[in-house]
Order: C-alpha cells, then structure tokens, then sequence
C-alpha cells in the first residue's frame, strides 16, 4: 500500500544505499564465480549475489577506480610527456613509449581498453607525483564512497598482499563510475581513436570486454585477470530504461555467467509507469490574495521495479512552507521521491495548477480621505 509522507523541500542530499536483496519467483542461474553480485544501477538494489563481501584480488577491474580518478582531474585533454619509469611495467600496456605525450583523457581510454598498466601508471604519476601517493588518493575515494572492505595499492591491479577488494565494493564502484560521463563515453566503446605519441598520431585501440560487441545492451565495463585474482568481470548493461550491473570475481566462466545474470535480472526488473496521488497537496502561497494552489505531477514517471515491489512503494511529498507570489501555472512547487526499502527509485515533479498574482497594496490615504471615513461612520458624509 502507498504511503504519504508529508516533509519540507530542502537542499540536504539523499545517499542512496544498496537496499536488500529481493524475492523473486525465479531464482538466480548458477555460477562459476568464487563471488558475484548482480545490481539494479539506479538504486543500487541486490538482485542476487554470493560471497559477495568476500575481501578477494580484483586485478585490473581496479583500473575503473584508477580511470575514474583520471578523469575528475581538469585540463582532461592537455597532452604531457608520460614519465618515463612510470610506463615501465609489466602485463598489458596500451603501447606508451619513452617521450610519448599523452592526455588523461587517452590515458582513462588506454586503461579501460586495451587495460593498459603502462597508462595506469603514468596517470597516477601525473597526478600525485608517484604510485604510492596516488593508492592514498585511491584509498580515499574508496572510503567516501563507501568501500568498506577494499584497500588499494597499485593503479594497475597488479598482484599485492593488501591489494583487494569485494564483488559488493566493486558494483557500488561501477554505479558511481556510470554517472561520470566521460567515463560512460569511454568504457561502452568496442573500440577508440586517440592521437597520443612524440609527436602524437592517430590510433585505434579494441576493448577486451567483449561483452560490448557480444551481448545486447552493454555499455561496458573493465575486465581483469592474473593468476592469482584468476578471471574479473565488472560489466553493465542498459535495456528498456533498466541498467544492471553484474560483478564477478575469479570466475573462469564469466562471459557465459554474466550474459545469465543479466538475463535473469532483465527478466525480473522492468520500467514501471507509477501513479503518483496528489489529491489533497497545496502549494500555500505567500503575499497574494490566493492563500494557496493545487500542484500536479509534471509528466510520466518511471521506475525499474519488479511486480512484487510496485505495491510496496512509498511516496514523500516534498513541498516548501510556502512560496512568494506571483506564481503561474506550471511554476515548479516541489517533487514527489518514491522510495523502496529506503532507496530512492523515481523522482515526480510537481508544478503548480492556476496562478496567484501578487496582492496589490491599497493607496496610501491622505489627510481629508482619513477624516471622511472616521467622521463618515457617524455622519453618514
């Protein structure tokens, strides 16, 4: 059953939390991860998962938080000579040489491509000035967002003791990482040109994910591997205005198990029209004879929830104590933020219906006006 709650429009921020995993009535396809977990990106919701806060080696699926921090940085395009040592590394590289010049943004794409080490590097030393100093930035932007059980060393994934991190830690990662644009841009493509080089030239660089090309909807979004993490796959894919988001960590059949899982969770989450109830809901207006107004929903609203979920949904009406006329039909006059388990899943915005003009002061009364109404209840003048 819907709930109203009634509360005041204010700018505090909602930190949307990964809610609990749900009942369907299918249950998850079986995999051959030591851990997984698969998530609805726009709530962070669990769909299904297992050993999913098991602390395990991620290889390069570290490089998402590596390219992430890349590209928060500004002058994204600038082209710097790479450092020299940096790009000395070992495993895969996107192909930098001594005196190359490169940009941030051809490094983010380097990494999340071809997951170049080499890139990681030199972006983590054109940064923080070296690796170590750049793994304190990481740990620290892991911590804000929330990654509770992961520490990070290398910007690579290189192989380390205390490199690690869990499937949970990861998809709440790969949601952030989604709504940085230039990230999205990069880690969906198949395939990219960059000019990078002394002097630069043109190049093209293939994704080894092939999910990107191979399963419908997927828009990225790192692969990992070494001998001790064993195979990782972070992917996420987008169908019917629903994304998901699948994690698996040391899996030898990870192509196989996220096109399952995707599946799965595509067939148990779709679009949903709400409808929103605002019967009742004023917007008190402030200095106008029209004490206050109807408000009504501003367009369609949407959410991905499952048959199950629709009916638990509650809505919290967010409206000011009151606004200053003059207000015109359409004028915005707060929102509606459904919620399930305590998760934010759809925004409604309300307009206000009908206008309030602003109350027009009475003319100020000279002497003989005031003297006639004083004396005029009397006299009858």
């Amino acid at each position: 059953m819907k709930k109203w709650i009634a509360a005041l429009l204010s700018a505090s921020c909602f930190l949307l939390l990964p809610g609990k995993a749900f009942a369907a009535e299918t249950k998850a396809p079986g995999t051959t991860a030591k851990a997984y977990i698969l998530i609805e990106a726009g709530t962070g919701r669990t769909l299904a998962a297992q050993n999913e806060r098991e602390k395990l080696p991620i290889a390069s699926t570290t490089k998402i938080l590596t390219a992430l921090l890349a590209l928060e940085q500004p002058e994204l395009d600038q082209k710097f000579q790479v450092d020299s040592l940096a790009i000395r590394t070992e495993g895969s590289t996107m192909g930098l040489r001594e005196g190359d010049f490169a940009s941030l943004r051809d490094l983010a794409a380097g990494m999340l491509l071809p997951s170049g080490n080499d890139a990681a590097n030199a972006a983590a030393v054109r940064i923080d000035g070296s690796i170590e100093e750049f793994a304190q930035r990481m740990n620290r932007k892991a911590e804000e967002i929330g990654m509770a059980d992961s520490h990070f060393v290398t910007p690579s994934g290189l192989p380390h003791d205390e490199h690690y991190s869990t499937a949970a830690d990861m998809a709440l990662l790969a949601r952030l990482a989604l709504q940085n644009q230039d990230f999205a841009a990069i880690c969906g493509k198949s395939s990219i040109r960059l000019e990078f080089g002394n002097p630069p030239y043109s190049r093209s660089l293939k994704n080894h994910n092939r999910l990107v090309s191979s399963y419908e909807g997927c828009i990225g979004m790192k692969t990992g591997f070494t001998k001790k993490a064993g195979r990782c796959l972070v992917s996420a894919a987008k169908r019917n205005g629903v994304t998901l988001i699948c994690v698996t960590l040391n899996d030898p059949n990870d192509w196989k198990d996220h096109a399952s899982l995707l599946d799965w969770g595509f067939s148990q989450v779709s679009l949903r029209e709400l409808s929103p109830d605002t019967e009742g809901l004023r917007l008190p207006i402030a200095g106008s004879l029209t004490e206050s107004l109807p408000v009504r929903p501003l367009g369609r609203t949407f959410a991905a929830v499952t048959p199950e979920q629709e009916p638990e949904l509650e809505q919290e009406v967010y409206l000011p104590r009151f606004v200053y006329a003059p207000v015109q039909p359409g004028d915005l006059a707060g929102e509606i933020r459904w919620k399930y388990q305590g998760s934010v899943v759809a925004v409604t915005l309300l307009t206000a219906e009908g206008s309030a003009p602003i109350q027009e002061k009475a003319p100020k009364k000279g002497f003989w006006q005031k003297w006639k109404d004083f004396w005029g209840k009397y006299l009858r003048i």
